[in-house]
């Protein structure tokens, strides 16, 4: 008997299957035909078909997309992070992808965005409607790919993660063990994500989009609890034998201090595995301190 079209799995491209985007394409396998592109198709995980192209290539774009795709999942980071490197990977490659997709009725773009966006530094909470204002080139240009997609004229968008950290992101926790981390007290507020979590947050959103769900414009993607640095690094030294900080050790980041409110994110039905920092950050001692 012939298939019917209401019977073929959604076809969902992730335009950057590298560390997140692998993780997110994995993940929707199970329901969904799912291709991967990047300039480097080996290294695209098993089970999603691979596609090579350089999205800042426009010629490469328009060879490789498949037809037909209900979902596309635009997860680009820079190549070098430079200017050109920033207007690359948010707004020439996400411009020459939409350019290609013209024609095809897509029931959801989403763009993977950054809390970066914010540049409050007053320990405010943030959310989905506070002012996006980024002093740096690289936020003003990741705002500049927001706008490109939510004005493509498909449903669209945009998730902004804070700090990724997990198994496969490990810089902080090393640095911390390192003595590499030696935050002043009180220290600005920082916001993460597990990777587990980042990818579960994007398939929950693909597939309330397939459903014919409401999905919101924006969401803030960042675990339940903000909490100042200085603090993340007095708990990972009570976990773990720490070397003291060196007398180069780094003060804190660049980020700022806001809070992240994950609130739309929670209403939409998503939760986390990894609510907060000790969740995340235990495993991960406990993984590596395993012989």
């Amino acid at each position: 008997m012939a298939i019917t079209e209401s019977n073929k799995l959604p076809r969902i491209l992730v335009a950057g299957c590298g560390k997140l985007g692998g993780a997110i394409a994995t993940l929707l396998t199970d329901r969904a035909e799912v291709f991967g592109l990047r300039r480097n198709p080996a290294e695209v995980p098993s089970g999603i078909r691979p596609l090579k192209a350089d999205l800042t290539r426009a010629e490469q774009v328009t060879r490789v997309l498949p037809e037909g795709l209900d979902v596309v999942i635009y997860c680009l980071t820079p190549a070098s992070y430079d200017e050109q490197g920033y207007r690359n990977a948010y707004v020439t490659g996400l411009q020459n992808l939409l350019d290609a997709l013209q024609d095809q009725p897509l029931k959801r773009l989403i763009f993977i965005s950054s809390t970066s966006v914010y540049a409050q530094n007053d320990d405010s909470w943030v959310d989905e409607h506070s002012p996006a204002e980024p002093a740096r080139f690289s936020g003003q240009t990741i705002v500049t790919g927001e706008r490109t997609a939510l004005g493509s004229g498909f449903p669209a968008t945009v998730v902004r993660f804070s700090g990724i950290y997990g198994p496969s992101r490990q810089r902080f926790l090393e640095e911390v063990i390192a003595g590499g981390m030696d935050p002043a007290s009180p220290a600005p507020f920082s916001n993460r994500i597990h990777e587990v979590d980042a990818a579960a947050a994007i398939a929950h959103l693909t597939h309330q989009s397939l459903a014919g769900e409401p999905v919101e414009d924006c969401y803030v993607a960042s675990d339940c609890e903000p909490v100042r640095l200085d603090e993340v690094v007095a708990w990972v030294r009570q976990q773990v034998p720490c070397a003291p900080p060196t007398e180069n050790a780094r003060k804190g980041g660049r980020a700022g201090s806001k809070r992240c409110s994950n609130q739309r994110l929670l209403e939409s039905g998503f939760r986390f595995r990894y609510p907060d920092f000790r969740v995340g950050y235990r495993e991960m001692i406990a993984i590596s301190s395993t012989p």
